[in-house]
């Protein structure tokens, strides 16, 4: 699987290079700052790496809140909220992809603010790479709008992190090339006919 990673995350950058040109003028057009974003995240074996997005929210923003983004965040630029709708603020992360911190398919890398609520069981999502899809990130395409109120934090760590990491466990007890290219296309057909 590292091989077909490599292959398609290497052809992915080559063909979508003109697209990052245009987001990255875009980005630094708009909002003072650097073009991308760098996140800690945990990886594969409880490994930090750093997550590679284009910036959507203002300059130093993980430094102002939280290390999630809840509904209506006044620290989403206005271009950032169309990256983040459409998910083109995800394409960096074939950088990871190609580097090997990352699988085009696995459970999604979370923020060791967050790994540290993990139960036993729910730590086994770390002995795989993380990806740039999976079946939860699928389920909760619009996980941020489910993240509104003044418990949104906790909200996020006793109901909506456990049912996702519930997700990923059972797509690991069955993976497969086949599920991954399912989860690929299924990935592919959401950005498209949400655009």
């Amino acid at each position: 699987m590292r091989i077909v990673d490599m292959l398609a995350s290497g052809i992915g950058l080559l063909l979508l290079s003109p697209l990052f040109l245009v987001i990255a003028l875009t980005i630094k057009l708009t909002s003072p700052g650097p073009v991308f974003y760098r996140a800690t995240r945990v990886g594969k074996d409880n490994a930090l790496f750093q997550l590679h997005k284009f910036r959507s929210m203002v300059s130093g923003a993980d430094k102002l809140g939280p290390g999630i983004t809840a509904s209506r965040d006044s620290r989403i630029t206005s271009v950032g909220r169309f990256l983040r709708k459409t998910k083109l603020d995800e394409l960096p992360q074939l950088i990871n992809v190609l580097k090997g911190d990352m699988s085009l398919v696995g459970p999604r890398p979370e923020d060791p603010r967050y790994v540290v609520h993990y139960t036993p069981e729910q730590r086994q999502v770390l002995c795989v790479r993380p990806g740039i899809t999976s079946p939860a990130s699928l389920r909760y395409r619009d996980e941020s709008s489910l993240l509104a109120g003044q418990d949104w934090e906790r909200v996020y760590i006793e109901q909506i992190m456990p049912d996702k990491l519930a997700i990923e466990l059972d797509y690991l007890a069955g993976r497969s090339l086949f599920t991954d290219l399912g989860l690929i296309a299924q990935t592919v057909w959401a950005v498209v006919t949400r655009t």
